[in-house]
């Protein structure tokens, strides 16, 4: 068992293994090694890095199980690397290279965030994210890639345990690339849908839902949440979208949809619900995250009560599922 002190050490160092995974990552080291092992000198030759830096690297890495060293200081895959190929099925490719770049640089403003109230990634880049990414549409690829290692196993869950057969139009607002919508289409092949998000995000998502075969049951739309949504659906569905802004914006959004909908029209809202007390919970690092990179919040079941309120909704249920991902359920009043 690891002393106060070691445990310490290590949670200090975590960023020493953020940025190494990063550095192989954007290196292309786990597509390169899918081929079979390679030393650091044959990987070198083919990402164009320094050898002996390299072999350095993939040393410490492979003394966290990330790689595989054998006794010829020959590299090769394990379970966790495999994660980190582009061809994997669910890839955490992206969420280690925005988490090692973009967001790293921003967490590293994390005092400032917390003396003065100013988002840090707004501090450091000069401007909001989601205006980061519009004009800088590599790092929206990636951004989309990484919310697929962040999410993805949600998704899943989510089915199993919302129904969603009762409805028949559902919009989904801020559906960025479409894979969460593709999952639900699939699943409920008579379900027609709406697929709401600014200009900039929506061929991306139509390429994806085309890939998945139901573009045909979607009408895309785009347009600014903060201006207006669609009317058109019976259940509108945001799935970590109120979480990305403060109380203020999240309200404007939230009557925003509450205008477009149907007098018996449902709200759903599939977050993270923080518990309480002080027990352990990812959801309160993601709350850090949000602070740091967006703005926004994770909130408790009361704190989204009295939001859902405020903005014309009646609490109906909140749904659990076998991840920390909750959905919560809101009616029309």
């Amino acid at each position: 068992m690891s002393s106060p002190r070691e445990e310490l050490n290590h949670m200090i160092a975590g960023f020493w293994r953020t940025q190494a995974v990063y550095v192989a990552v954007r290196l292309r080291i786990p597509d390169l090694l899918a081929a079979g092992p390679r030393t650091a000198d044959e990987l070198a030759a083919e990402s164009e890095s320094h050898p002996r830096s390299l072999y350095r690297l993939l040393r410490a890495l492979a003394s966290s199980g990330v790689f595989r060293e054998d006794a010829d200081h020959r590299f090769s895959l394990t379970p966790l690397s495999e994660c980190l190929r582009r061809d994997t099925p669910g890839s955490m490719t992206g969420l280690a290279w925005m988490r090692g770049d973009w967001q790293y640089r921003a967490w590293g403003d994390l005092l400032h965030n917390v003396q003065t109230g100013e988002t840090a990634f707004n501090h450091v880049f000069g401007e909001p994210l989601f205006d980061f990414l519009c004009h800088t549409p590599d790092n929206a690829a990636i951004f989309d890639q990484g919310m697929v290692g962040v999410h993805g196993r949600e998704t899943d869950a989510m089915l199993a345990a919302f129904d969603f057969s009762n409805i028949h139009v559902l919009a989904d607002i801020g559906g960025g690339n479409g894979s969460v919508l593709a999952a639900v289409l699939i699943k409920y092949p008579t379900l027609k849908a709406i697929l709401f998000d600014r200009v900039d995000v929506i061929d991306r998502a139509k390429a994806n839902l085309a890939q998945a075969g139901v573009a045909d049951r979607v009408q895309f739309i785009a347009g600014d949440f903060f201006q207006s949504v669609p009317n058109g659906a019976d259940a509108y569905f945001l799935r970590h979208i109120i979480h990305d802004w403060n109380d203020e914006q999240s309200r404007t959004i939230l009557k925003n949809c509450r205008a477009a909908m149907p007098s018996s029209g449902r709200l759903l809202l599939a977050e993270f619900v923080l518990p309480d007390g002080p027990e352990p919970f990812h959801g309160k690092w993601f709350d850090l995250a949000m602070m740091t990179v967006t703005g926004g919040q994770e909130r408790t079941e009361s704190e989204y009560r009295s939001l859902l309120d405020e903005c014309g909704f009646e609490w109906r249920s909140v749904v659990p599922t076998a991840t920390e991902l909750s959905v919560i359920e809101a009616l029309t009043r």
